[in-house]
């Protein structure tokens, strides 16, 4: 069994479910995102402003948020792994695309507590 201290289960079914409960969640906000949209066709700021600033949708855009940078771990990751067989490579690979899904994440994070 080959250990991996970069990947984000403990194991190929961890993250398989991760990106299947990830890709239900964006599925869910995308369809209510959409709706709202399609909802609201002379949608002003203030209306859209108002939607964000309640708490249940800075959770629900939280979790989101979380979830897709846990779902592109995993699929960055995966891909890493199949191939870039050069372990400086992989390493260095993986670590540009966690620099840059933490920073988004905390920008994320930032951005919607900050309205």
């Amino acid at each position: 069994m080959v250990a991996s201290i970069t990947n984000l289960g403990r194991s190929g079914l961890y993250d398989w479910m991760i990106q299947r409960i990830s890709a239900v969640v964006l599925a869910l906000y995308t369809l209510f995102i959409l709706g709202f949209l399609i909802a609201s066709p002379d949608l002003q700021y203030a209306q859209w402003q108002d939607l964000f600033s309640q708490t249940w949708m800075k959770v629900f855009s939280l979790a989101a948020l979380i979830s897709l940078c846990a779902h592109a771990w995993v699929g960055m990751w995966t891909v890493s792994t199949d191939y870039l067989k050069a372990a400086g490579i992989r390493f260095a690979f993986q670590f540009v695309c966690a620099a840059f899904l933490f920073t988004y994440l905390v920008w994320g994070i930032d951005i919607l507590w900050g309205v």
